[in-house]
């Protein structure tokens, strides 16, 4: 039960990661630009960031529900 709860902490920990880095290159590689939402400009490379932050919250909560499940208070 314990290797379990380690495999999935480095899952998680990883998922972070991974979405850190997606971040990251795609700051440096979209370009400067915007589209405009509701009649206000919005910059194009905030879509895909917020898209990827929605995503590594959902990763988080996700963490949060199954640490519960489990029974354990500490998080």
């Amino acid at each position: 039960m314990k290797s379990a709860e380690a495999d999935l902490d480095r899952k998680f920990w990883a998922a972070l990661a991974m979405f850190a880095i997606l971040a990251v290159l795609v700051w440096l590689t979209m370009g400067d630009g915007s589209v405009p939402v509701f009649g206000r400009p919005v910059e194009l490379k905030l879509i895909p960031l917020i898209v990827i932050g929605g995503m590594a919250l959902r990763t988080v909560l996700a963490r949060h529900a199954e640490k519960i499940r489990r029974g354990k208070d500490s998080l």
